[in-house]
């Protein structure tokens, strides 16, 4: 027996949405929309960063949908532009807290300055980490510099290899390679002492 509703594939969903389908754009934000949220939340570290870039990683695929080419997998594409939709809000908040008076103390009562660290998702490094553990890598984890966190998250968190995190960062694999190395060895440094005690 034929199936009726055979699952379209990327390629199908995206020659539907290059001309105007916007029931097959639902249908690709459904397939993806968990993948985006996940990444987007292990690089932002912030709920509402991860939700901001999530929502403006599908209007940036909406509206940039004919810049797809084909060349590369569609996944690899989406992931690129939620690393950059992070990535700039990263730098955005980063100027604006340039901006921001050094004499005022924080507010206390901001519930912001009181809130822990975000929770990991359950991936298989949250079954192995607990606690402080957990706490002091996630600590380490925000202070690998930007490009550096990509690598890392792209490697070891969704386990992408070194040739998609190459075409999603836009470097060359021994850069990829090279980056995630020097993020590894930062973050074995930064729990070092934690470790040693």
């Amino acid at each position: 027996m034929k199936d009726l509703n055979p699952i379209p594939s990327d390629a199908v969903l995206i020659s539907q949405i290059k001309k105007g389908d916007e029931r097959a754009f639902s249908k690709l934000v459904q397939r993806y929309e968990q993948t985006v949220w996940g990444f987007a939340f292990k690089l932002c570290r912030d709920k509402d960063k991860a939700e901001e870039s999530f929502q403006d990683t599908f209007v940036n695929v909406f509206r940039k949908i004919d810049q797809f080419d084909g060349r590369s997998k569609f996944s690899t594409w989406l992931y690129s532009i939620v690393a950059n939709n992070c990535l700039m809000k990263r730098r955005r908040r980063k100027i604006e807290d340039l901006l921001e008076s050094l004499d005022e103390p924080p507010d206390t009562e901001d519930e912001t300055v009181q809130r822990q660290l975000v929770a990991w998702d359950d991936t298989p490094v949250e079954k192995l980490l607990h606690g402080e553990l957990k706490e002091q890598l996630d600590a380490a984890i925000q202070k690998l510099p930007d490009d550096y966190r990509l690598v890392f998250v792209l490697r070891d968190l969704e386990q992408r290899t070194a040739e998609e995190t190459s075409k999603i960062t836009g470097l060359s694999v021994p850069a990829v390679k090279s980056r995630l190395r020097r993020s590894r060895i930062f973050l074995r440094q930064q729990l070092h002492e934690f470790m040693s005690q």
